[in-house]
């Protein structure tokens, strides 16, 4: 492999200099967790420790949390899953049943619990400090979140969300530009394309991302 032209997707450090910055897919090891090329969780305290930041995630449930690539996930989030759900439709949501003792004699069908579904977060999608993703949510590509937020609805592509729970606060882009950037799908070209396309993925100059091929 060529050197020069960005770090091996296959590293957990892509910077051996910076060691608060991990790639994720290189520190996971739930099947059930699945995260893209060149996305990762940036932490000072240690960033080799993402599966930490996924609670409630049971295997018997079997739901799934899927981040696409090239995202940046800052320190203290936290993605709830599915298992973090209790039954609402009766008098009590108290859980008595893992307490055990003759209690599990109420133990619930899982198939009677609040079920949302696998936590998808798209592309280039940048996640703020703390903030903190509810069951079953859909981040879409190029999406921003802002810090200290609660994310409990899906978030659209290229919107930025920020609150608690998250409100939209802006589009980032016109109509035009998202649907040509989704169908542009940058984060799947070869690592050559993207390091001969640099500065103008990186260009304030909008435009000029419509002169690619």
């Amino acid at each position: 492999m060529s050197k020069n032209i960005g770090p091996n997707p296959m590293d957990i450090y892509p910077n051996e200099n910076i060691k608060s910055v991990c790639f994720i897919k290189n520190t996971i090891k739930n099947p059930n967790i699945q995260v893209g090329d060149y996305t990762y969780y940036s932490d000072i305290n240690g960033c080799e420790d993402f599966e930490k930041h996924v609670t409630h995630h049971y295997d018997f449930i079997g739901d799934k949390l899927i981040v696409g690539k090239f995202c940046a996930i800052a320190s203290g989030v936290e993605f709830i899953m599915n298992g973090a759900n209790h039954r609402i439709n009766s008098v009590t949501t108290y859980p008595f049943n893992i307490m055990g003792n003759g209690w599990e004699k109420v133990t619930p069908n899982l198939a009677k619990l609040p079920y949302k579904g696998d936590t998808i977060v798209g592309n280039d999608v940048w996640i703020g400090q703390n903030v903190t993703i509810m069951p079953g949510i859909e981040i879409g590509d190029g999406a921003i979140i802002a810090a200290n937020s609660t994310i409990t609805k899906d978030v659209l592509p290229y919107h930025i969300v920020g609150g608690n729970p998250a409100k939209i606060i802006r589009r980032r882009f016109d109509d035009s530009l998202v649907s040509y950037l989704l169908d542009l799908k940058w984060w799947d070209w070869d690592k050559e394309k993207i390091f001969s396309n640099l500065e103008i993925l990186c260009s304030a100059d909008l435009g000029k991302i419509k002169s690619i091929l």
